[in-house]
């Protein structure tokens, strides 16, 4: 069986309304079918690599080459971990938790995107928070860290209703022009503790294990 040999397939992360897990090659496709539909209203810009303007058929192989992309990737050093949220048997979306050197820094850097067809239902700061309470709660992890354009208003919103702060700002390149990065961060002293009720089930030591942790958090 594939658990066997890639643990974090087990790996479940439940809130009141929400499933985030790995999924299937079958539900990755829906995944892709999802991100086709649209990501973001046309004219917006919320990620610093396009792929949401991209044609709908390649910004659905996008998202396919992505996941394969991080899993072929992966080492308990340097890992993304990209769980498709899904609603009622269906996906809504992707939060993805990336960390290097998590045995020594314990921190990780989050990123997701809400199909168009699902934003405006709460659905990204319930996946958000789940992720936390993952980071926090069971990995034992020190900051959570996050960045969006000073524009990106409804992230920003995630972000503080969530309790992060200020960390600083980037300047990055957007079409050839300057374009201004608000860097967030949310240590494990200021985290509030999630704001659904979370559960998280299949965290095996062997999950621990390719995640770079060599025990639950206490």
């Amino acid at each position: 069986m594939i658990i066997e040999h890639w643990p974090l397939t087990g790996l479940r992360v439940t809130t009141p309304r929400l499933e985030l897990r790995l999924p299937t090659e079958e539900e990755l496709a829906g995944v892709a079918d999802l991100a086709a539909r649209g990501v973001h209203a046309p004219g917006e810009r919320p990620f610093l690599t396009p792929w949401g303007e991209l044609p709908p058929a390649e910004r659905a192989r996008h998202v396919l080459q992505m996941h394969w992309r991080r899993l072929g990737k992966w080492q308990a050093r340097h890992w993304a971990l990209g769980l498709v949220a899904f609603h009622e048997g269906r996906p809504v979306g992707v939060q993805d938790m990336r960390a290097q050197e998590f045995a020594v820094r314990r921190e990780i850097a989050s990123g997701s995107w809400v199909g168009l067809e699902h934003q405006g239902r709460g659905f990204g700061t319930e996946m958000r928070a789940a992720m936390l309470h993952l980071a926090f709660a069971e990995l034992g992890a020190a900051c959570a860290v996050s960045a969006s354009f000073a524009d990106n208003h409804s992230s920003l919103a995630v972000s503080r209703k969530l309790g992060y702060r200020p960390d600083g700002i980037s300047r990055d390149v957007l079409d050839g022009r300057v374009v201004e990065t608000r860097r967030l961060r949310l240590s494990r002293e200021h985290w509030r503790g999630p704001s659904v009720p979370v559960t998280v089930a299949g965290l095996t030591p062997a999950c621990l294990a390719l995640l770079g942790v060599d025990a639950p958090a206490p």
